[in-house]
């Protein structure tokens, strides 16, 4: 029930091995190409960047008109459920004088 669950084995070959003779100094390091990407490249030109921006702004104020329109639904609530406490508490209050 608790076995850990190992990822499964990798099936790829093991890299070969060069073997050089132990005198010989170490063979300077030869960069290797990346392996080519299928996917496609995606260029920016100045007016989709342009484009890019406008939107990301519209974003931003669109979600934080929505934050404040949160806000000040919250903060009304707040003010007129105080409201509504203080005139309970001023009926209860004369009520109680009353008799």
């Amino acid at each position: 029930m608790f076995t850990p669950k190992y990822p499964p084995q990798d099936t790829a070959p093991a890299p070969a091995t060069v073997q050089t003779p132990a005198v010989q100094a170490p063979a300077p390091a030869v960069p290797v190409a990346a392996p080519a990407s299928n996917r496609p490249t995606v260029q920016l030109t100045p007016g989709s960047a342009l484009g890019l921006a406008a939107g990301g702004g519209a974003v931003v104020l669109v979600v934080g008109a929505v934050l404040v329109s949160m806000l000040l639904a919250v903060a009304i609530t707040a003010i007129s459920v105080a409201v509504t406490a203080v005139v309970l508490r001023f009926l209860i209050t004369d009520l109680r004088k009353g008799h």
